[in-house]
């Protein structure tokens, strides 16, 4: 079992369980407002300078899952595609790109704003987003997006998934109780 699994942190796919993910074969594609688009197979994610942050996700539900969180920054892989100026927001797109939801690019800056693989020292699984997802402890959690395929560099933002039902754009953390 999963540490996530043992703090009985909920499993919620709104597009449908992906079912067996193939890490040793994943890829994540990067394009859009960048001079280099690329796609980052795992081998080449895994030899890139990792970072484990302290944070914690927190879902608009009420519940939250405090940890160590490790992946790379969001920053090293915009650098690495040399992301241009008029970027200004970053679009996350889950595999069978069915669920997609935007960030602001200075949220996306920011140190603990991660593509993770990890939390406490083991490899997310599928039921938590794993191989990669997005992880943007400074948003609620549906902006960070599970079993990511592709980040879309924009200049102009575009609501996804959630926000096209009603949840906010902004997505800013609310005051209020939490289940941990």
């Amino acid at each position: 079992m999963s540490k996530l699994a043992a703090m009985n942190t909920p499993i919620f796919w709104a597009e449908g369980h992906p079912g067996a993910l193939d890490r040793e074969n994943w890829s994540l594609e990067i394009s859009g407002l960048c001079d280099a688009p690329r796609s980052f197979s795992w081998n080449e994610l895994q030899s890139m300078p990792q970072h484990t942050v302290q944070a914690r996700l927190t879902s608009v539900t009420r519940w939250s899952v405090y940890g160590a969180w490790t992946g790379l920054r969001l920053s090293t892989l915009l650098s690495e595609v040399k992301m241009r100026s008029e970027c200004k927001f970053l679009r996350f797109w889950s595999i069978g790109e069915i669920y997609d939801t935007s960030i602001p690019l200075d949220i996306a800056l920011k140190e603990r704003s991660l593509i993770a693989w990890a939390f406490d020292g083991e490899l997310l699984n599928e039921d938590y987003g794993g191989p990669l997802r997005a992880f943007i402890p400074y948003l609620w959690g549906y902006k960070s997006a599970k079993s990511i395929v592709k980040i879309e560099l924009m200049g102009h933002y575009i609501p996804g998934f959630w926000e096209m039902r009603g949840y906010t754009d902004s997505a800013e953390i609310e005051a209020g109780v939490c289940r941990d």
